[in-house]
């Protein structure tokens, strides 16, 4: 299950936490040409891993484990949107209507 992070919160303080808690694996760079091609390589490591991609960052962020972000964020319900379908966050941060996509493997 993929989570939707529609709480603003500032993508540093974003990353910098997470950062605390999982080690940061890859740094996954892209441009408008690369976009797609780079998150295709990015889900394919995402075994066993979480995914974060942040609004107006183009990178996606590979850390190690399964990431917890109610835990490590005090974020609530209210706080996000579940998913199954892994395009889902991607398209909604892409769209401007989320601040961050946490994905995970299946």
């Amino acid at each position: 299950m993929h989570k939707i992070l529609t709480k603003w919160i500032e993508p540093y303080v974003l990353l910098e936490t997470l950062k605390k808690h999982h080690n940061l694996v890859k740094v996954y760079t892209f441009d408008g040409f690369s976009k797609n091609d780079v998150k295709k390589e990015f889900l394919k490591n995402l075994k066993n891993h979480t995914g974060l991609y942040m609004k107006n960052v183009n990178n996606f962020y590979l850390f190690d484990g399964i990431a917890d972000i109610n835990k490590i964020f005090d974020f609530t319900a209210k706080d996000y949107e579940l998913s199954d379908d892994i395009d889902k966050p991607f398209e909604m941060v892409d769209m401007g209507k989320a601040e961050a996509g946490f994905v995970y493997s299946s």
